[in-house]
């Protein structure tokens, strides 16, 4: 079906639905529902109705930023509006209690200490401030993986430059036979000089999830410290820090729990605070007080106050129901896809190694012309991974995709990899 023909039906179905496109306030006071409570019509239908969506293509490509529900966006625009009027005055007097508020609460959301979790702007901030920061020695190694997030493998090679550091990389199967598998493969690399490991918990361009407490055990078996790449997991899985053990964990809050951009967390075991040296210096601080790793200047605050919207909106839509809602909706499109002609499926297939995110490509075409003849023929916006072992495009749906949508992909990806496929 060409991309005209379908967009023009979706829009007829959506026209018809009596429970898209409702008005919302031009203002969500502090009582306004984030969420319908669902008892009437269809739950997912009401939500994404909460969704301003382009009608130019199928949104598949939510994993870099899930745009944010209009509850969200006006509780925003208004906190744009507060500090804008209060100017200085707010920046001076309750900015930072504010900002302490929010990192309590995201601390009870990840199931961690306060004092151990600060509000960053992304995920490679959280990161790099411990890859950069971290107390390195000539000769000391580090191991992480070659799919992991290249902004973080980028810095530790400036640490081997500038330190000495030996970096060893391993290569993370798309289609892991075991946990054990998973866990030999990083084990395998740890000598007496490995002083930190860093582990992804979902996959970026794959959506497989790693056994990250089995990883740290074993690698706190060895004396080797664990940083954890989280950057899809808050608001998309749930993600308790007591249980996983790493020392380290970065998040990005504007993916799945679907904040503004610029919003991110960086939690810190206790124990280990002391010995980073921070992003930027940071005044007369306690050695172990993890402030002293979050010294931004002046930035966006409105971005961090929205946090309580978006919190607020995940505690009313249920982070369990969402999550089962986004592992149903990536089956729904792979297992449709597993075993059709031409079509390789590069997320591994047992439920509990994925949810939301998931990656595919077409026998015989590259990933970047995979992306545009989806966009353009099909109108379904993705995008291509063509590294580390993974040739494809990621499918990343988001609450308000329907299963119609997910039809015309299969659709899409059926017919090329019949025409492109051997």
């Amino acid at each position: 079906m060409e991309k005209r023909t379908f967009l023009r039906h979706l829009g007829q179905a959506v026209a018809a639905s009596p429970f898209l496109f409702t008005p919302w306030p031009a203002k969500a006071g502090p009582h306004t529902p984030a969420v319908p409570d669902g008892r009437s019509g269809d739950f997912w239908d009401q939500i994404r109705a909460d969704y301003d969506l382009k009608p130019d293509y199928i949104n598949l490509e939510n994993g870099y930023y899930n745009i944010i529900p209009r509850p969200t966006l006006e509780v925003f625009l208004e906190k744009v509006r507060q500090v804008n009027y209060e100017g200085s005055y707010y920046m001076r007097t309750v900015q930072w209690e504010n900002k302490n508020r929010l990192a309590a609460r995201l601390a009870g959301l990840v199931n961690c200490p306060a004092e151990s979790l600060v509000i960053t702007r992304n995920t490679t901030e959280s990161l790099d401030t411990i890859i950069g920061g971290y107390p390195w020695k000539a000769g000391d190694e580090a191991i992480y993986a070659e799919q992991d997030y290249g902004a973080m493998q980028d810095h530790f090679e400036l640490v081997s430059m500038r330190y000495g550091v030996v970096c060893r990389k391993v290569s993370v199967p798309n289609h892991p036979k075991s946990d054990d598998e998973l866990v030999s493969l990083y084990e395998q690399q740890i000598t007496s000089n490995t002083r930190l490991l860093m582990i992804c918990h979902i996959v970026n361009i794959t959506g497989q999830i790693l056994p990250v407490r089995k990883i740290c055990d074993m690698a706190h078996r060895h004396g080797v410290e664990v940083l954890v790449d989280g950057a899809h997991c808050v608001g998309h899985i749930g993600v308790d820090l007591a249980e996983l053990d790493c020392d380290y964990y970065g998040s990005s809050l504007h993916k799945w729990l679907s904040t503004p951009l610029g919003a991110g967390i960086l939690y810190v075991k206790k124990e280990r605070i002391a010995q980073i040296w921070p992003l930027l210096a940071q005044g007369a601080t306690p050695p172990d007080d993890i402030s002293r790793l979050n010294h931004t200047g002046t930035h966006p605050v409105h971005t961090d106050l929205a946090i309580d919207a978006a919190m607020d909106y995940l505690e009313q839509l249920g982070l369990e129901r969402k999550e089962s809602r986004l592992r149903h909706l990536q089956r729904y499109w792979t297992d449709a896809l597993r075993g059709a002609p031409g079509v390789r499926i590069n997320t591994p297939e047992a439920p509990h190694r994925s949810c939301g995110i998931a990656n595919a490509g077409i026998e015989g075409l590259a990933p970047a012309r995979l992306a545009e003849v989806l966009l353009e023929t099909y109108g379904i916006y993705t995008v291509a991974i063509d590294s580390a072992g993974v040739q494809g495009c990621r499918i990343t749906p988001n609450v308000f995709t329907t299963e119609a949508e997910l039809d015309h992909l299969v659709l899409a990806m059926k017919e090329l990899g019949l025409r492109y496929g051997p």
